[in-house]
């Protein structure tokens, strides 16, 4: 029984599918197939129980389910194995990958990234930004080792760290709107105002919690995936932008920020997908951030 094959195993197991477990694991799904199925020939067990025709839905049989639990404590021994030997070296050198959407806890992202490069140099990180769903896509087809996301991750796919920082959800608006005077904004103020308000649906879910208002209720002139661009449309005059705190510089600008009352607060967690084996770079990547992050 090989390691290799027993992370093809994991990997059909996480994504359910023997299609999408060879998409995470670049092999074409012939090759995977051949190998699981030599895998059960050699333990004279039937690992996988196939989907009726239709349906590419994989699900694992009984003695499936005690050689993943065997196969995680195998690999994870492994992989701290590895670990302590790699970071035994001082030559660190590589590239890390991170999925980030809109947020101030970017600024701890980067604040690892920088001490990480003062000492090794020859450490480079590529930032791909977009919404939870591009964050996830990008995870889930293995081009990012990290993802900053704001939904609950399965478990049984993802491992995570929550962070300790809190973004703040407010409301953007211009300057000379009726509620700049206000200190806090309620949901009252804003159910008969024009909203911009995010296309996520676990952000939008929150707010719509908080407004105590259905969507189909309130008056939606528009939606965004960037506050860039819906800071350009509250700056226009179309509505109320209800967005997190500290995304538009709103110092001596035509817009202004006022937070929500009662406060409302998102958590973030950083994901990355079970099983996976880290460079010497990602590794140190977690290890710097950890160290660096705030306390609760």
């Amino acid at each position: 029984m090989e390691l290799r094959v027993l992370q093809y195993f994991l990997a059909v197991a996480r994504e359910q599918s023997f299609s999408g477990a060879a998409q995470s694991l670049h092999l074409s799904q012939p090759t995977l197939s051949t190998q699981l199925k030599a895998l059960e020939e050699e333990l004279g067990k039937q690992l996988f129980v196939r989907g009726s025709k239709g349906s590419r839905k994989v699900t694992l049989t009984s003695e499936g389910m005690v050689l993943r639990k065997r196969a995680e404590e195998i690999l994870d021994l492994v992989h701290k194995a590895e670990t302590e030997i790699a970071l035994s070296d001082d030559a660190v050198a590589g590239d890390v990958y991170i999925g980030l959407g809109e947020t101030e806890i970017v600024r701890w992202i980067a604040r690892a990234a920088k001490a990480m490069r003062t000492q090794y140099p020859d450490i480079h990180f590529h930032i791909a930004s977009g919404n939870a769903d591009f964050v996830m896509e990008q995870l889930d087809k293995g081009l990012i080792d990290f993802g900053l996301l704001y939904t609950a991750v399965d478990p049984a796919k993802y491992n995570s760290v929550t962070l300790p920082m809190r973004d703040v959800w407010g409301v953007l608006m211009r300057r000379d709107s009726e509620l700049a005077e206000k200190a806090a904004i309620t949901p009252e103020d804003l159910w008969d105002k024009p909203l911009i308000l995010s296309e996520q649906r676990n952000n939008r879910a929150g707010v719509l919690r908080w407004l105590r208002r259905d969507v189909q209720k309130l008056n939606v002139a528009a939606t965004y995936n960037l506050v860039y661009n819906a800071s350009l449309l509250v700056d226009e005059g179309l509505g109320y932008a209800i967005c997190f705190d500290k995304l538009v510089n709103t110092k001596d600008c035509s817009l202004c920020f006022r937070p929500l009352q009662p406060r409302l607060e998102a958590t973030a967690c950083l994901a990355w997908k079970k099983y996976s084996v880290f460079s010497k770079a990602a590794e140190r990547f977690m290890q710097t951030l950890r160290e660096t992050l705030p306390t609760e």
